[in-house]
């Protein structure tokens, strides 16, 4: 007779698909249950409103959905997916009704959802593809804390995996119902033990005092998400405020053995708060009630949540576009106080300089014909940022997750293997003067361009000209994908998916100029990057010219291991000159910017040695500096003196302690032990090179540039000892093959990636 029940509503807004790898009819089939496997209850789709009808007429959507009685789940209509970034509108809303786990409410148990994605090849006969739907492709699960389960509107977006990778637009919105099938006028039986149930013992009376409680919860968080949605998307929304007293109106003032309670002052300023309400979270004032009044106190509150959830779903309805929007943005800010159990942030002050004196580009005497005096690091950083990720990983195995977010499976399901990311913000120091000169003096800011504009052609030479002058124009924003060595233009993907995410308007070019070609000269390799992104970069810019006007250019570019010194290569190239003020975001993904002069991996070092001997492959000499008997001569000292970082305004180092392919200080461009104390010529070279890079990185007196080091550390030990975890290259190849912590870094830096 107490019986409640948990509405959850789930809309489908659309699916949306960004690199799906077969093309075929698709489906997604979506069950509940009860986190508690004991409790064999499991949500039961109670009904589906249809928002807006399907294109019957389109080839792309066949059949209707459906509600499978035998597990309780309900399909949407199947539809075709034949090319990326293929949207299907779904606009469905489907409700599941969940009761309590022996009636108790709240609830100590979570609630899973599960979104399978089922998958059929494309049929000739299409009457047979319902049937064929029995192929599930992936599955991705939440998990609704306990308490959600009073009250939740939240965005729910679904990506599958890494091999299907698409974004299906949900909301979910949960409350708690009262039973339909009670009525407060089904009498209580007068002798508590009819048919063997104690139902007017303190047992019973206890739960009834907990719905109480849990109605009245949940009431005051959906008029409250209510009020939220309604100012948020600037649309009124007609609540009638119903009181307490309204409810229970003079019958509980008529209750004797509450008048008793209030004659002997046994419940002062209990049974109404200063302004006349009745207080129905007072376990005193309830437990005073009479059963019968109990059950109707549970019946009128049930009622109002009748009311006020019939008032959310056509208030819903009629807004879903700007509902989905505002709950969307709201997550996309939530996204980093979660995430934040796997990201640890530091702040650090780069140093004026590496060396303390002046190094002289022609010789390596410092101040006075004095040699440089150079500090000696002590530990080694790696393995200190290895340590620390450990520490941190081992503190999350041991937290309690139990909050109002919807927590997604794919990290949730087991935190204690999901990478660690250690966020070092590096707050710029005083620019590091050379002979008194300095790369950001004003003559390099005022530097004449003309020339190189008119090998661009006059059409090109005109819309960059005129860039900046529209403030109404169109925003050309461009990320350029470098694979790394006997690589794939493909082999970013994962990055590029999320990047999508965060801004679906961005045009990418995965490059495939040096695809098969990663043994060249990084010359060669820099020249055909360069001839490729100008050829995009025009093409792009003619779409845009056709279609309106363009204000202005995001240049932003992404590179793995030995792509990033190929991108940095292609910056030297005259071409892109007059691209080179308008780039923004550099995401380096494990690059070995500072080369292997001083790289610890004698395994690796030993791999390096003989495909150099057999293969004579010329970018590994210029990777170990072998390239040059002269170390000034060698490729990777000219490239430090290219101002190839200078002008992007946001700079990402990612790397890993555990990446055994590129030395750590490499990729993070800073000092290493072996060097700090090395004061032969190749010490000093690569310091050179070092404060080099880093002069390049400072930011200007009059602009603020973001420069972040990211460690990832990935939980590799389910991959046990093997060659790859041995020599490194599983932590290596991991940047590849899982997005989480992009999803971390880039959803929680959004402003670097828009």
């Amino acid at each position: 007779m107490l019986e409640a029940v948990h509405e959850i509503g789930i809309y489908i807004h659309r699916f949306h698909n960004l690199d799906l790898f077969k093309q075929g009819w698709y489906q997604i089939k979506i069950t509940m249950k009860w986190e508690n496997e004991d409790c064999g209850s499991v949500g039961t789709p109670a009904r589906v409103a249809q928002y807006a009808a399907p294109d019957l007429g389109s080839d792309d959507v066949y059949g209707i959905w459906r509600i499978d009685d035998r597990d309780h789940s309900f399909s949407t209509q199947p539809f075709r997916i034949r090319y990326a970034k293929q949207d299907i509108l779904l606009s469905m809303m489907v409700s599941f009704n969940l009761s309590p786990i022996n009636l108790e409410v709240p609830s100590a148990s979570a609630v899973i959802l599960k979104f399978e994605l089922l998958y059929t090849p494309v049929l000739d006969n299409r009457s047979n593809i319902q049937d064929s739907l029995n192929n599930t492709a992936s599955v991705h699960e939440f998990r609704l804390p306990p308490k959600s389960l009073l009250g939740l509107h939240a965005y729910c977006p679904v990506h599958f995996d890494s091999y299907h990778s698409v974004l299906v637009d949900i909301t979910v919105h949960v409350s708690l119902l009262k039973s339909a099938a009670y009525s407060f006028s089904e009498k209580v039986p007068s002798d508590p033990t009819v048919n063997g149930n104690d139902v007017g013992g303190e047992h019973d009376k206890s739960k009834q005092v907990m719905l109480v409680h849990a109605l009245s919860s949940a009431s005051d968080i959906l008029k409250e998400e209510l009020l939220k949605l309604s100012q948020a998307i600037n649309q009124p929304i007609d609540i009638k405020e119903i009181t307490s007293n309204e409810l229970f109106g003079a019958a509980l003032r008529s209750d004797p053995e509450v008048v008793n309670a209030e004659v002997s002052n046994e419940l002062p300023n209990v049974s109404e708060n200063p302004i006349g309400e009745v207080d129905f979270r007072n376990n005193v004032f309830l437990n005073m009630l009479s059963e019968d009044k109990l059950l109707k106190l549970i019946d009128l509150i049930g009622n109002q949540m009748f009311y006020l959830w019939s008032i959310f779903l056509n208030f819903h309805r009629a807004n879903i576009t700007k509902i989905l929007e505002f709950l969307r943005n709201q997550w996309a800010v939530d996204r980093k106080s979660e995430w934040s159990i796997w990201m640890v942030y530091t702040k650090v002050e780069m140093p004026h300089q590496y060396i303390s004196s002046l190094v002289d580009g022609s010789s390596y005497q410092g101040l006075h014909g004095r040699s440089p005096v150079m500090r000696k690091l002590t530990g080694d950083p790696a393995q200190t940022a290895a340590m620390r990720a450990g520490l941190h990983r081992r503190s999350i195995a041991q937290m309690m997750m139990n909050n109002r977010f919807i927590q997604d499976m794919h990290i949730f399901g087991d935190p204690s293997r999901i990478p660690v990311v250690l966020v070092e913000q590096v707050v710029n120091a005083p620019l590091r003067s050379v002979s008194g000169n300095s790369y950001f003096n004003q003559l390099d800011q005022l530097k004449d361009t003309n020339s190189l504009f008119d090998e661009l052609g006059s059409d090109t030479t005109k819309a960059l000209s005129e860039v900046n002058t529209h403030p109404n124009g169109h925003v050309l924003k461009i990320v350029v994908f470098v694979h790394g060595f006997q690589g794939h233009h493909l082999d970013l993907r994962l990055i590029r998916n999320q990047w999508l995410l965060i801004d679906p308007k961005v045009e990418f070019l995965m490059s495939e100029a040096n695809e098969d070609k990663t043994s060249a000269d990084f010359r060669e390799m820099g020249h055909r990057l360069a001839q490729e992104v100008v050829s995009f970069v025009k093409k792009k810019m003619d779409k845009v010219s056709r279609s309106g006007v363009l204000r202005t250019i995001k240049l932003n570019f992404v590179g793995h291991s030995i792509g990033n010194l190929i991108l940095r290569t292609a910056l030297t190239d005259s071409i892109m000159e007059p691209y080179m003020k308008y780039l923004h975001t550099y995401l380096s993904v494990s690059g070995p910017h500072l080369g292997y002069l001083y790289s610890s991996n004698s395994i690796f070092n030993g791999g390096l040695w003989v495909l150099k001997k057999l293969k004579g492959t010329q970018c590994l000499h210029q990777l170990t500096f072998t390239d040059d008997p002269d170390l000034q001569n060698t490729f990777l000292y000219k490239l430090s003196k290219h101002k190839t970082l200078e002008n992007f305004r946001n700079i990402i180092l990612l790397s890993s302690p555990q990446d055994g392919y590129v030395p750590y200080h490499s990729a993070r461009i800073e000092m290493c032990p072996a060097s700090s104390g090395d004061n032969s010529k190749k010490g000093k070279v690569f310091l050179e090179m070092l404060n080099e890079c880093l002069d390049q990185i400072r930011a200007r007196s009059f602009e603020h540039r973001v420069f972040m080091r990211c460690d990832v550390n990935f939980d590799i030990s389910l991959q046990g000892k093997n060659l790859n975890t041995i020599i490194g290259r599983a932590a290596h190849i991991e940047f590849l093959e899982t997005d989480i912590f992009a999803r971390f870094i880039m959803w929680s830096f959004p402003d670097l990636f828009r």
